[in-house]
């Protein structure tokens, strides 16, 4: 009997990274897209975040390995940050009254 292989698409990783003082990134993917993902949740969820509330910590947000790296080891599942940011390249039709 023949083994079927498993295919595993990974979603596209990161490529660059742009912090903002709201504290939300506007991140660049492999494949072109350009997506705004808030950090606000974690920062205020978790004490291994809490460090990235000072901005100028937060602004040394970097790429690394396609994920989101600080200086002190703080990241993101790159698949998180795929999945939950919001798309910036989306023109909304307008609605008509």
């Amino acid at each position: 009997m023949k083994q079927k292989s498993l295919s595993t698409k990974l979603n596209p990783r990161v490529t660059t990274v742009v912090p903002h003082p709201d504290f939300t990134l506007t991140l660049t993917f492999e494949n072109g897209e350009k997506k705004k993902f808030d950090m606000t949740p974690y920062i205020g969820r978790s004490p291994w975040f809490a460090e990235l509330r000072d901005w100028n910590y937060f602004s040394q947000a970097r790429p690394d390995l396609g994920t989101v790296v600080w200086t002190n080891g703080q990241d993101l599942c790159p698949d998180t940050l795929y999945l939950d940011s919001v798309p910036l390249n989306v023109h909304r039709a307008r609605s008509v009254r």
